[in-house]
C-alpha cells in the first residue's frame, strides 16, 4: 500500500502545483469556475504535502512514531481535504448548471466575488465538520503491531453520530446535487434548437467528460470511505462491525483524487486548457477575450 501513496505524491504534487500556479498567476480573468478549481487545487496541494507522513507510517509496518498530536492532525486533514473537495466539486457543478441552463439570469450570481465568498464558506464548513476529530484519540497500541493511527474504527455512540452526520451532509447530499446538476446540463445541451446544436456539440462533449470525471472521483475515491463509515455507524446499533480492514483500503482510495482532480481542472475551464496547452506545447496562448466563458 505505501507504493500507492508514493504514486499519489509524485504524480499529484507536480500536477496540482502546476494547476495552482496556472490558476493564480497565468489566468488574469478569474471566472467562478477558475476560482472553485483554484481552491480545489490548493486543497489537493496541501494534503499532498502531508502524504510523506502516511508513506512513512505504511513503510514502518503501520507503526506510528510521530505522536498522538500528529496523528490527529493528519486524520482531520484527510477528512477536511475530502469534504472540502466534495463541496467544491458540487459548487462547480452548480456553477456550470447556471451557466448552461440560465446563462443570462445567472450573470449577476456568477461573479468572482460571490464565488470567493462561497469558497470561504466551503472551507469553514469543512473545518467545522472535521475539528471534532482533533479531540478524539486516534492512536491505539496493538500487541505485536505497534501504534496504529486511525486504522481502528470507533465503537462509541458519539462517534456514530459524528460520522453519520459527516457522511450524510458532506458526501451523500453533495453527490445527489452533483448528479442532478450534470444530468440537467447534458439534457439541456442535447435538447437545444437545431440552429444552436452545432455550436453546443463541443460543450456537450466536454460536459459529458466532466460528468464522468467528477462521478469517477466520487465513486472511486470518496464513496468507499463514506459508505463504510455509514455502514459502520449503522452496524454499531445492531451489535458491532468487522469492516476495519476495508476501511484502511478505502482511506488509500480517498487519497487518489489528488491526481484525478487535474482532469477536472483541464475539462472544467477553457482558460485552464488554453494556458496548460500553451505551457506544454510552447505556443503562444490565445487572446483572453477569445476564450470561452466556461
Amino acid at each position: 500500500m505505501p507504493s500507492f501513496y508514493i504514486i499519489f505524491l509524485f504524480i499529484g504534487l507536480p500536477l496540482n502545483a502546476l494547476a495552482f500556479v496556472t490558476f493564480t498567476c497565468k489566468i488574469r480573468e478569474k471566472k467562478p469556475a477558475v476560482i472553485y478549481m483554484t481552491h480545489l487545487a490548493c486543497v489537493d496541494l496541501l494534503f499532498t504535502l502531508l502524504l510523506p507522513l502516511k508513506i512513512h507510517y505504511q513503510m514502518n509496518a503501520s507503526d506510528w512514531v510521530f505522536g498522538e498530536a500528529a496523528c490527529r492532525l493528519i486524520t482531520a486533514a484527510y477528512y477536511c481535504y475530502m469534504y472540502c473537495s466534495i463541496l467544491l466539486m458540487m459548487c462547480t457543478s452548480l456553477d456550470r448548471l447556471l451557466a448552461v441552463a440560465f446563462p443570462i439570469p445567472s450573470l449577476s450570481w456568477r461573479s468572482a466575488r460571490k464565488a470567493t465568498y462561497i469558497c470561504v464558506l466551503v472551507w469553514l464548513l469543512s473545518l467545522a465538520g472535521t475539528v471534532p476529530l482533533l479531540t478524539i484519540t486516534q492512536t491505539f497500541k496493538i500487541k505485536d503491531v505497534g501504534v496504529t493511527c486511525h486504522d481502528v474504527l470507533y465503537q462509541k455512540e458519539m462517534y456514530m453520530y459524528l460520522f453519520s452526520f459527516l457522511s450524510s451532509f458532506y458526501f451523500f447530499l453533495p453527490l445527489v446535487v452533483t448528479l442532478v446538476s450534470y444530468t440537467t446540463i447534458i439534457y439541456v445541451l442535447t435538447n437545444k434548437p437545431d440552429h444552436l446544436a452545432s455550436s453546443s456539440s463541443g460543450m456537450e462533449r466536454r460536459a459529458v467528460i466532466m460528468a464522468i470525471a467528477v462521478l469517477s472521483v466520487f465513486v472511486m475515491c470518496f464513496a468507499p470511505t463514506n459508505i463504510i463509515l455509514f455502514y459502520h455507524c449503522v452496524s454499531l446499533t445492531t451489535g458491532g462491525s468487522t469492516e476495519g480492514q476495508y476501511y484502511v483500503i478505502a482511506l488509500c482510495l480517498g487519497s487518489a483524487s489528488v491526481f484525478l482532480d487535474p482532469l477536472l481542472y483541464y475539462y472544467g475551464s477553457s482558460q485552464c486548457r488554453e494556458k496548460i496547452s500553451s505551457l506544454i506545447w510552447w505556443r503562444k496562448p490565445k487572446n483572453p477575450t477569445t476564450l470561452s466563458n466556461t
